[in-house]
């Protein structure tokens, strides 16, 4: 098989698979049906512009079929006024029920995920999901010594952040690394992939944003990423893939409180030319 196929009983020769694809590798002339560049095979990203352009399904990528590829249900697409409100109504969840999450939802969440744009449609990134309660809590045992750490070693970051205060709440018997959440998800790729951080960054937000349909709460893990990135004890206990690196992580699970009302926020600064 070509690298796309055209079928030219339905094809209206619009040639809008041409104007989407970012590279340019469909050539197109009026009146006649698109063909594949010279250098499409090599340099396509795969990204299914084409493919998902296309008005009358007539375009199929070898590599994204258009018969794998549902229809936009247009009746689902949500409202300005919706989205607004969906995303003002976002919280960052600092305090979770005791229930565990199921491996279905969980998978089910990073199936979703996984369609968050990454560089070059690199696609690169790569999930460790952590559910074990023993792992967790070595995990903020850790923190906690990565944190004493930080104190000693870079004094005036510590006060700035007061991780003093973090401390004294932890030894009083507070998880406030984890905050008793029952799953933890690490996002890692390469760690000298350029397109990584970008595309972990999106596909965790792209997971927290899903997880609120689902009746679930997210949290970013911020000591826990710093950690797993400059602290030996933590990079071993993770032990992630060789030449990989955690480019971010999520602290999940169902949320022991409801929020009523939409938090005001800065006024944003913005420069117009």
């Amino acid at each position: 098989m070509n690298l796309f196929e055209i079928n030219t009983k339905t094809c209206i020769q619009d040639g809008i698979c041409a104007a989407v694809c970012p590279a340019g590798l469909i050539d197109f002339q009026k009146e006649s049906y698109p063909k594949a560049s010279p250098e499409a095979e090599e340099i396509c990203i795969r990204c299914g512009h084409c493919v998902t352009a296309c008005p009358t399904g007539s375009f199929s990528h070898i590599d994204i079929p258009v018969n794998q590829c549902p229809p936009i249900q247009k009746a689902l697409n949500l409202s300005s006024e919706q989205c607004e409100h969906f995303l003002r109504s976002r919280r960052s969840i600092r305090v979770f029920k005791k229930n565990s999450v199921s491996k279905d939802t969980l998978s089910k969440l990073i199936e979703v995920s996984r369609y968050a744009p990454s560089g070059h449609n690199s696609q690169c990134v790569e999930w460790l999901v952590l559910t074990n309660k023993d792992e967790l809590n070595n995990f903020s045992v850790i923190l906690a010594e990565w944190m004493h750490w930080i104190i000693d070693n870079m004094t005036e970051f510590a006060k700035s952040m007061h991780m003093d205060r973090t401390l004294t709440r932890w030894e009083n018997g507070k998880d406030v690394f984890l905050r008793g959440a029952p799953v933890l998800i690490v996002t890692h790729a390469q760690k000298n992939n350029p397109f990584a951080q970008a595309a972990c960054t999106i596909a965790l937000t792209y997971l927290e944003l899903s997880a609120m349909s689902m009746g679930l709460g997210c949290c970013w893990a911020g000591y826990f990423n710093a950690a797993a990135n400059t602290f030996p004890k933590m990079m071993e206990a993770l032990s992630l893939p060789l030449e990989h690196q955690c480019f971010g992580a999520m602290m999940l699970g169902y949320p022991k409180f409801t929020y009523h009302r939409l938090p005001l926020r800065k006024t944003p600064n913005i420069i117009w030319r």
